[in-house]
């Protein structure tokens, strides 16, 4: 945490790769979903004031790639809240290779509810 950006740092593998150097983008898809989507949980849950972060869905987001992200690592990922309102958290998030934003992420992530599916699956 810095201040109220997420960070995580990720070493991309060999079988990460698009083609040779660069990491696909489905993967860099991925980190930010998933990344964006944790960052949610945890300001939801200090919203909330609850003691565990809630179970969150992506109820959307949209990527832009800006430029190959290479596979050289660590990659850095940053999150931050942009909106809190209810059970919804709007995330905006980025990719940082070599010291370049690579990729960006906005989107909305939605903690569930009993019943639901994705209800306690971590």
């Amino acid at each position: 945490m810095e201040g109220d950006v997420v960070v995580a740092e990720w070493t991309p593998q060999e079988h990460h790769h698009a083609f040779e150097g660069v990491l696909s983008g489905g993967i860099v898809g991925t980190l930010l979903d998933c990344h964006c989507n944790w960052t949610a949980a945890y300001h939801l849950m200090r919203a909330q004031g609850g003691d565990a972060p809630p179970c969150t869905v992506t109820a959307e987001y949209a990527i832009t790639l800006k430029r190959p992200t290479p596979m050289a690592g660590p990659l850095r990922l940053e999150a931050k809240p942009v909106e809190i309102q209810g059970d919804r958290a709007v995330i905006e998030g980025t990719l940082t290779a070599g010291g370049k934003v690579t990729a960006t992420c906005r989107g909305t992530f939605v903690a569930v509810k009993p019943g639901h599916p994705a209800y306690h699956r971590w």
